[in-house]
């Protein structure tokens, strides 16, 4: 693994993940037991909707001040946890038929303002596939962007604040994965029709509510900060990190991101027991103890930037999870 000044990292393995996965299934037989379907992810999505719903429907007369503070102390959780559950549908892990979980996924999607539950299941499950290989994984920054933002603490706030936006055009460097389709069209209208009808039901405050929580749920927050968290290079070559800290209590285990990438078909309430089962393993790699201390270093350590991603040029042996075209019924 090579590294350059504003260049990615390079590296000539493919990702990390696949080996691991073996090696640990190898010692830890009993860890195929951890997965499966977790039903009962839909009461949550239900129940954070529900809160999400009211509490904007609280602040639909409330003055600005303390609707922007309340979007980000509590109205972000809450948003937060939708997108963390709505990634358990995406990887299909709440009910048996793939269809069950898009619509459920969607349905998580509801109070996020930006339709991207089908779109982000197409990029995020290649990421998975071909980590680190620019033009197939939409988690890593476009080589304009990272150049953009560069070392500024000013420019990197500025980036985290509309990174919901930006994760809208991610896709734009990635190829051999089509992400239109039907699902991807209903998606669209379903979440843009709620916003109408959150607009005319309840008011403008209510909508800019749920728009301040979406930005402030994956952006300039200390939930945001796991953007960072999970694969931003701290301790070379290690290329994914985890976080331990007690935001998981609130972010469904979000945390553990290691584990996920090497156990993908586990969900959220049963992936700390792959840790606690494989500790040998995952105690030896650096990890995150706290989101706001990195959210603070990101933005001011210049030598951490956009380019402290892992790139490769190998594919390795996955095939595409979405190839062109493909439909996702």
């Amino acid at each position: 693994m090579s590294t350059k000044s504003d260049a990615f990292v390079q590296a000539a393995k493919n990702e990390p993940h696949q080996d691991r996965t073996r090696a640990i299934l190898k010692e830890h037989p009993e860890i195929v037991k951890l997965t499966g379907h977790n039903p009962a992810t839909f009461a949550f999505i239900v129940g954070l909707t529900v809160m999400q719903v009211g509490l904007a429907y609280w602040v639909r007369d409330r003055p600005w001040w303390l609707i922007v503070l309340g979007a980000y102390v509590a109205g972000a959780f809450l948003t937060n946890g939708l997108f963390v559950l709505m990634h358990e549908c995406n990887h299909n892990l709440v009910f048996k038929k793939r269809r069950s979980n898009m619509l459920a996924g969607i349905f998580a999607n509801l109070c996020h303002v930006l339709p991207s539950c089908v779109s982000f299941q197409r990029y995020h499950l290649t990421h998975h596939a071909f980590q680190g290989v620019h033009e197939l994984d939409g988690d890593m920054p476009s080589v304009w962007e990272a150049n953009l933002v560069g070392r500024s603490a000013i420019r990197k706030v500025l980036w985290l604040l509309f990174y919901p936006v930006i994760l809208a055009f991610r896709p734009a460097h990635v190829r051999e994965v089509y992400l239109f389709s039907p699902w991807t069209v209903f998606n669209i209208l379903v979440v843009l029709g709620f916003n109408v009808a959150v607009f005319v039901v309840l008011g403008p405050k209510s909508l800019v509510y749920l728009v301040l929580c979406m930005f402030f749920a994956i952006g300039l927050h200390p939930l945001g900060a796991r953007w960072i968290q999970e694969h931003y290079v701290m301790s070379p070559p290690q290329e994914t990190y985890s976080y331990y800290g007690w935001l998981n209590y609130v972010a469904f285990n979000i945390g553990y991101h290691n584990e996920h990438h090497d156990f993908p078909a586990i969900p959220w309430n049963r992936v700390p027991r792959v840790r606690r089962l494989a500790s040998s393993w995952y105690d030896s790699l650096v990890s995150h103890r706290s989101l706001t201390k990195l959210l603070f270093k990101f933005l001011t350590d210049r030598n951490l930037t956009l380019f402290s991603r892992v790139r490769r040029s190998e594919r390795g042996v996955h095939e595409l999870a979405f190839p062109a075209r493909a439909d996702m019924a």
